[in-house]
């Protein structure tokens, strides 16, 4: 199973995340990311990966949980 997490002190808003990845991440009213779930499905993984690297300062990850 994969988690997808936000790095809170990183993030600058930039919002690309949410762009490449709306079936998870929608951004609130400052453009910070919320993350939708504790786990991203089979199907969005190749996406989680394509917006966790868009990130200009790499505080969106993708990780592996047990």
């Amino acid at each position: 199973m994969n988690r997808l997490t936000v790095d809170p002190i990183a993030c600058r808003a930039h919002g690309l995340c949410a762009e490449v990845l709306p079936e998870l991440v929608s951004l609130d009213e400052w453009g910070y990311p919320v993350i939708a779930g504790a786990s991203v499905p089979e199907p969005l993984v190749a996406e989680a990966r394509r917006a966790a690297a868009a990130c200009p300062v790499l505080a969106l990850r993708l990780r592996k949980s047990a």
